[in-house]
């Protein structure tokens, strides 16, 4: 089993910006590829951003691409989402993602493990 802790999340101005972390801990040889995702009440938890196990591939939905990055540490086990020109439509509940694979994938039925989200509220 792979436990997934988000932190970061919060309260921001349109334009401002947020960074959000989440930390893995339990079976190390159970992380590979981890994701970011986010859902709003009445939706679908949909795709936010994805990066693989060695850091050199990530995957941004087009609603994010320029605004946010996504990166990982594999020593400190940590990856973070870096949330720059926020708009009010960013406002969710974020939830990071774990897979066993290596490849990062960017639909939520590819990942097996979940944080328990951390809140972000974005103020116009």
């Amino acid at each position: 089993q792979v436990q997934l802790v988000e932190s970061g999340g919060g309260l921001a101005q349109a334009g401002g910006s947020l960074r959000l972390s989440c930390a893995a801990s339990g079976r190390t040889s159970s992380n590979g590829a981890m994701g970011w995702f986010r859902q709003t009440q009445g939706k679908e938890r949909e795709f936010v951003a994805a990066i693989s196990w060695s850091g050199g591939s990530t995957y941004y939905a087009d609603s994010v691409k320029g605004r946010f990055t996504i990166s990982r540490d594999n020593v400190k086990k940590t990856v973070a989402l870096q949330m720059n020109s926020l708009k009010t439509e960013d406002a969710a509940v974020y939830y990071c993602a774990a897979r066993s694979t290596v490849v990062a994938a960017t639909t939520r039925y590819e990942y097996e493990y979940w944080g328990q989200g951390t809140q972000v509220t974005v103020s116009s």
